[in-house]
């Protein structure tokens, strides 16, 4: 999916090109893949394709990725067609899953959230950092970023000011395309975070991201 809403660019903004990842082997499992590496599947690397040539147009500064494997794969097809090399960062890993990691989906619905779980607050901490990492060294650059579904979604509820329950779920390879500052993203972070409240995790949203 494309979504070209807030592409419209402000002098001196950075413009980010957020993407998640191409489908992986344990995506189409149904495994929760947290922060174990992945591997693209076969289609997972035509999805990055399919990105890459939809960006191949576009004037690309930078390319960042997750140091997780499935997103440094994304990444480096995503990168070729610009002639750049792929940047990564620990700051778009995906949610750290706990003992979650490793099983079933289908399986954890119902289940109590174990407490080795990155909480809500953190990833929503974490994404901020990311938002103003990029800010601060490609200021006024276009830099294409791949993370994973649930970073994704915090680093959107950032930049949105919003609860990240309040954010559409990004597809396998989707790209959605924002434009800020290093103001604008501290200041969305403050809402953001507080946005996430106290309430209750519930493992039936949980998804193989």
């Amino acid at each position: 999916m494309w979504n070209e809403e807030n592409k419209q660019e402000e002098s001196g903004a950075t413009t980010l090109f957020l993407v998640r990842h191409g489908e992986t082997i344990d995506n189409a499992r149904q495994v929760m893949q947290g922060q174990t590496q992945g591997c693209l599947n076969e289609r997972g690397r035509q999805q990055a394709r399919q990105v890459a040539r939809r960006l191949a147009s576009e004037s690309v500064d930078a390319v960042v990725s997750s140091d997780l494997r499935r997103a440094i794969q994304t990444a480096e097809i995503i990168a070729e067609p610009h002639g750049l090399s792929v940047a990564t960062t620990s700051l778009l890993r995906e949610r750290d899953w706990g003992s979650f990691t490793g099983r079933f989906i289908p399986d954890l619905r119902g289940e109590a959230w174990p407490d080795d779980i990155e909480s809500e607050q953190a990833l929503l901490q974490r994404a901020a950092r990311f938002l103003q990492y990029i800010t601060a060294t490609y200021p006024g650059k276009r830099v294409v970023a791949v993370g994973h579904g649930i970073i994704n979604k915090a680093i959107l509820a950032v930049y949105a000011g919003c609860a990240m329950r309040d954010v559409q779920r990004m597809m396998n390879a989707e790209v959605r395309v924002l434009t800020t500052t290093a103001k604008r993203a501290a200041a969305a972070a403050t809402a953001a975070i507080t946005a996430a409240g106290s309430t209750a995790a519930t493992v039936a949203t949980a998804s193989a991201e």
